[in-house]
């Protein structure tokens, strides 16, 4: 249920501007751009579908993100930039769908946008010990210290806030239980780091 109510709240918005951008494109006659924006466009939709299945590897998270990223860059080639690392040895590690889109969205929108000039995404999973690490950081407008702490709270209660991120964390543990863990780290006009971490598990004959 709340893979599908995450996919409700951020596809249609998304969609809507993307395909007004394509056309923006089209009418300027960018047919290069228009081949490259509708070709990510797929590609995010195919790793959201992903076949009804719930949890997918690493590697198509990644490409999940990247497909976001580069249709985002189209809009905002102004004031974004990113970079995704990923070790290879952790391609073929599974979580749950939609894990990172969420808290790459919130990077933009809550961080990149409201800086001036050019801001930058840092996507970056490591191998740390037995576990994944993720993190996602932006140096954008970062957020004052109440709430950071109100965000930190809700995490664990039926608070409303950061959708997103309660959504997120409250699938990983579904899947690992307390083994998982999200921090949060942010500071007023230096940007936002959220990090994730859980244990490694592979897909089926990865």
């Amino acid at each position: 249920i709340e893979n599908r109510l995450l996919q409700e709240q951020i596809n249609p918005h998304f969609l809507y501007n993307t395909l007004d951008a394509i056309v923006w494109l089209a009418e300027e006659n960018k047919s290069a751009e228009v081949v490259k924006m509708v070709t990510s466009l797929s590609d995010f939709f195919r790793t959201t579908l992903s076949k009804g299945h719930d949890y997918i590897t690493v590697k198509e998270e990644r490409t999940h993100i990247e497909s976001y990223l580069e249709i985002q860059q189209v809009r905002y080639r102004d004031i974004l930039r990113y970079e995704i690392h990923v070790q290879p040895e952790l391609r073929g590690c599974v979580l749950p769908k939609l894990t990172l889109q969420p808290l790459v969205e919130n990077a933009l929108y809550h961080g990149i946008k409201l800086r001036r000039g050019l801001g930058c995404i840092l996507v970056d999973a490591a191998q740390e010990d037995d576990r994944v690490r993720i993190t996602v950081r932006d140096d954008g407008a970062g957020m004052p210290p109440e709430r950071l702490q109100q965000l930190r709270q809700s995490l664990d209660t039926e608070e409303q806030v950061g959708f997103g991120l309660r959504t997120v964390y409250r699938r990983l543990r579904l899947l690992y239980g307390e083994q998982c863990s999200m921090e949060l780290e942010s500071e007023p006009g230096a940007g936002t780091t959220v990090t994730l971490r859980f244990p490694i598990r592979k897909e089926a004959g990865a």
